[in-house]
């Protein structure tokens, strides 16, 4: 049941499905819950991608497919299903994007970078990455969709969940160096342990294990490792400019991993 309560609290925390009520009261909170928590961010991702899927294939049942219609009826689902997650993820990993860029873009001094990082305004190197991270997920998966529907919709069940295994990785490599005082990501960002990424794994197997179901699973294979290249360039970024992470840098490479798992997807197909 503890593990229950884990799951839940990282659904409450990373997305705006609600748990509230009685439900929010048994789940209860403290730091040590939420640190606890992020063995459990894939199996949001899992939660997120499937909604996603679906609202990606209804959109596609209810489009006319003919040859008039072309590939827009898949760009029509791409959009609306990425403008879906956003809403239901609160814009959380596209605002780490954001600060991440505005930092790293808007000052080659790592201490500088970090408070322009804190900074709540978006500026024009966050802008320009949000739009182009916005625009490359659009035009991935209306590709992916019109290549075949269940490439889109399994794409998008396995990226949302290995895009958010990936992070904690990142946790387990470098050291945490927000603001401790206020950085809310301090629980979540202590050191992941060995129990944790075990638990972080099951959920990354049965997202992948799912899609496999019905695409074929050396497509998810090549999602997978390209999603792991632009981990290694976020770690190697991360570690070279601010030597460790911030929660910025975690939704920062969730984003950069979604991504490149659909390209990823879209080269072996």
């Amino acid at each position: 049941m503890n593990g229950l309560r884990h799951y839940l609290l990282a659904v409450q925390y990373f997305t705006r499905i609600p748990v509230t009520g009685a439900v929010a009261a048994w789940v209860g909170y403290s730091p040590q819950m939420l640190r606890a928590s992020a063995a459990h961010f894939p199996g949001v991702g899992l939660l997120v991608g499937l909604m996603a899927a679906f609202a990606y294939g209804v959109v596609m049942w209810a489009l006319p497919q003919n040859a008039h219609a072309g590939g827009y009826a898949a760009l029509v689902a791409a959009v609306l299903s990425t403008g879906f997650t956003v809403f239901m993820t609160g814009a959380f990993h596209e605002d780490g994007l954001a600060d991440v860029a505005d930092g790293l873009g808007g000052s080659a001094e790592r201490q500088r970078a970090l408070e322009i990082m804190k900074d709540s305004r978006v500026g024009a190197f966050g802008a320009i990455a949000v739009a182009l991270m916005l625009m490359a997920k659009v035009a991935l998966l209306g590709l992916l969709g019109s290549i075949d529907v269940a490439l889109a919709c399994a794409g998008l069940l396995a990226a949302h969940v290995a895009s958010r295994a990936f992070p904690l990785l990142l946790v387990r490599a470098l050291p945490h160096v927000g603001d401790e005082g206020a950085s809310k990501s301090k629980p979540v960002a202590d050191q992941i342990g060995n129990t944790a990424l075990l638990a972080a794994s099951a959920w990354l197997a049965a997202g992948l294990g799912l899609a496999c179901l019905f695409i074929d699973g050396m497509q998810v294979l090549a999602g997978v490792a390209f999603a792991g290249l632009a981990w290694l360039w976020m770690w190697r970024l991360f570690s070279r400019r601010l030597q460790g992470f911030t929660g910025d840098c975690l939704g920062a490479t969730q984003q950069a991993c979604e991504v490149a798992f659909y390209f990823g997807l879209a080269v072996a197909a």
